[in-house]
């Protein structure tokens, strides 16, 4: 079976820095992806607008100029999110907003996850310029949903994990605090965050990655399997089944694809892991399991609509921009990653990393 699709678009994905940008931009070329977001958590912070870099802060300007240098300039779409940091103020939101340059800003818990040492306290922003201002000018909230300074059970249990308790006692106050603000809630990972989103206004999406949508926490800690480790980290099958669910709803609009794909060359090291799935130049392949791992049946029109949907056109419906003319095609073939050897390291795959196979393979 073939399965044809527009180009697709990957809504949270890291693209890093250095010389290695070219080779993570071209395994997303290479797997039919018409444009992406690319995080801004580097070093230094991308938490400028536009002029040059600082010892301090990158700007969304030079960002973009080096990924387009490496390759970027083949996608339909870029996207760089500002990182908030104390130094963000409403006049750079409102000005960044009105040169077009600013399409969204991301939140990142203080220490919750890679390179997030500049977040800001949610707290903090709520009722406060910075979204007011971003809530006026049409500006999306990506936010890494997920409670800052919780430990142990606190942070992850059966009952209650970092992430539920955010979608639970943090994002109602935020969108009482901001009804217009437009977020996107960033690689969900639990029940608890399917159902706001489900429940939450129209201008309200999520992203999720493909390891969310394929894995439970079992499937990390048997063996541990360190190349599933990434924050926030896979749940419980009650989790990955919502998560599911929410996905394979007909006609739905809120949930579209984030691979969350974060490349290190050493994954394992000796103060604990780095958090990260690499799914460069696999995604599609993976997303197309886990929705026939869900019941869909993507040779039938209705289970092509529901993968076409997440992949494709809610994203850019959701960010505002056309969806891609050209398409991709995948093929019922058995296939394998391979590591990624890059200028000064070896990258291993999700699917490597698991010795999984690929049901699928990209033929054009």
């Amino acid at each position: 079976m073939t399965l044809t699709l527009p180009k697709w678009y990957d809504l949270h994905t890291h693209f890093r820095q250095g010389e290695n940008v070219s080779y993570y931009i071209a395994d997303h070329l290479a797997m039919g992806c018409a444009g992406a977001l690319a995080m801004p958590n580097t070093q230094p912070p991308v938490s400028g607008i536009s002029g040059p870099n600082s010892e301090s802060s990158w700007t969304i300007e030079s960002y973009r100029e080096e990924l387009n240098q490496a390759g970027a300039d083949a996608f339909d779409q870029l996207i760089i999110p500002l990182y908030l940091t104390r130094e963000t103020t409403a006049q750079m939101i409102e000005t960044g907003a009105k040169s077009d340059a600013l399409k969204a800003c991301k939140y990142y818990p203080p220490h919750g996850t890679t390179n997030s040492e500049h977040g800001v306290p949610i707290d903090e922003w709520i009722g406060g310029d910075v979204f007011r201002a971003m809530e006026e000018n049409g500006v999306t909230l990506c936010i890494h949903g997920e409670q800052h300074g919780l430990v142990g059970s606190a942070y992850f249990d059966e009952q209650q994990t970092a992430e539920s308790s955010f979608y639970t006692e943090c994002l109602p106050r935020i969108l009482d605090a901001h009804p217009k603000l437009r977020i996107v809630c960033e690689h969900i990972t639990t029940a608890k965050a399917a159902e706001f989103v489900v429940e939450a206004p129209e201008h309200v999406g999520a992203t999720i990655t493909p390891q969310h949508l394929l894995y439970t926490v079992g499937d990390l800690i048997q063996g541990l399997k360190y190349h599933l480790y990434c924050l926030p980290i896979v749940k419980f099958q009650r989790d990955l089944d919502a998560l599911r669910g929410a996905v394979m709803m007909p006609g739905q609009s809120k949930f579209f694809a984030g691979t969350d794909s974060a490349p290190h060359t050493t994954k394992a090291t000796e103060c604990g892991c780095a958090a990260g799935c690499y799914t460069g130049g696999c995604a599609p392949q993976l997303y197309a399991m886990a929705f026939e791992q869900a019941g869909a049946d993507l040779g039938e029109s209705a289970g092509h609509d529901l993968l076409k949907r997440f992949l494709c056109t809610n994203g850019p419906e959701f960010y505002g921009f056309e969806g891609a003319d050209e398409t991709f095609s995948m093929e019922r073939i058995p296939s394998q990653t391979k590591a990624r050897q890059t200028a000064n390291g070896t990258v291993i795959p999700l699917p490597t990393g698991m010795g999984l196979e690929l049901d699928w393979t990209i033929v054009s």
